[in-house]
């Protein structure tokens, strides 16, 4: 996964690729963008990031035909109805959802409320009108 936005090689953050080609002795590697191959040199394979699992922030406008979504007890902050929201509905065309879940997490996901952001966004923008 591309995890900056890279307007020279047409690649942005949250794009896919696979690993088509390692070129050791050029120091290169190839990966395959939807039919694009876009090569990196190993120098700037901090760019890019496993992307077996990923977060459901950094899906939000990917298309995917199946998402997994855990919902452990083990992490009762994130536990929130909202966040399962946006898991479900990472895009439009999303055919399958699956949420592997304990039921107390399921539970305690669907009444916690939201807590309301503290970015002092609105301070700011006062501010400076």
């Amino acid at each position: 996964m591309q995890v900056e936005n890279d307007y020279d090689r047409d690649v942005y953050n949250g794009d896919l690729g696979v690993v088509s080609r390692i070129d050791m002795e050029e120091g290169e590697l190839s990966l395959d963008f939807d039919g694009r191959e876009v090569t990196y040199g190993f120098g700037e394979l901090d760019e890019l990031v496993l992307a077996y699992a990923t977060t459901i922030h950094k899906a939000q406008g990917s298309e995917y035909p199946a998402v997994v979504i855990p919902l452990s007890t083990q992490h009762y902050p994130m536990l929130q109805r909202n966040r399962l929201c946006h898991g479900n509905s990472i895009k439009h065309t999303l055919t399958q959802c699956l949420a592997i879940n304990h039921a107390a997490a399921t539970a305690f996901c669907q009444s916690a409320v939201a807590s309301a952001r503290n970015t002092r966004r609105v301070d700011r923008e006062m501010r400076w009108r």
